[in-house]
């Protein structure tokens, strides 16, 4: 086994453990041990998922409306209908914003296959 990084040892895998995992999981457990017994639906979490939400929204709408690199080859109604089917996987799966996340990305993908091929 070699910690060299230049021969493709293990060190390349240390570093992502040691800087990019370990310092985030640590935050994650502190949080879990926090949260305990708090009151999901006190008006400090409304504000808190309130604020969450709008700024998805403005990022997606700053995707749609002023994309970047390859997604710029995608024509706009085709990324208006991506977004449609968020929208619609959001109603149809209970006001999921991970249904509506995962449903709008598959077909702004579809779309970004078939109109750049």
């Amino acid at each position: 086994m070699s910690f060299n990084i230049a021969a493709g040892g293990l060190a390349p895998y240390l570093v992502l453990i040691v800087f990019g995992f370990l310092p985030s999981e640590v935050w994650r457990w502190i949080s879990v041990v926090l949260a305990r017994g708090l009151n999901e639906s006190s008006e400090f979490f409304i504000y808190i998922r309130t604020v969450a939400s709008v700024l998805l929204i403005g990022v997606v709408g700053r995707l749609v409306l002023t994309p970047a690199g390859a997604l710029a080859n995608v024509p706009l109604p085709a990324r208006l209908g991506a977004l449609a089917a968020g929208g619609a996987a959001f109603l149809i799966f209970r006001r999921s914003v991970l249904a509506a996340v995962l449903a709008g990305e598959a077909a702004i993908v579809l779309a970004g296959w078939w109109f750049v091929r």
